[in-house]
């Protein structure tokens, strides 16, 4: 799924929701990865995937803020 695409379609108050529940799957996958790294017998791998995952999350937040933030010309 492309998120340039249907950020563009959805209205601000859709977009504001999915903000807050992108913005709380961010912070669990900050606290597995962290709970993997302190147990020590983590899965590399798995570490791997959950930040590529962490990372799609903060593009998709960075671009629905961009969306959001008014563009001021001064």
């Amino acid at each position: 799924m492309n998120a340039s695409v249907d950020i563009s379609m959805k209205t601000d108050e859709v977009l504001k929701v999915e903000l807050e529940v992108f913005r709380r799957q961010h912070r669990d996958l900050d606290e597995a990865i962290i709970a993997l790294q302190e147990r020590g017998t983590s899965d590399q791998l798995t570490i791997r995937r959950l930040k590529k995952q962490k990372l799609g999350l903060k593009d998709k937040i960075a671009q629905i803020e961009d969306r959001l933030t008014p563009d001021i010309i001064a």
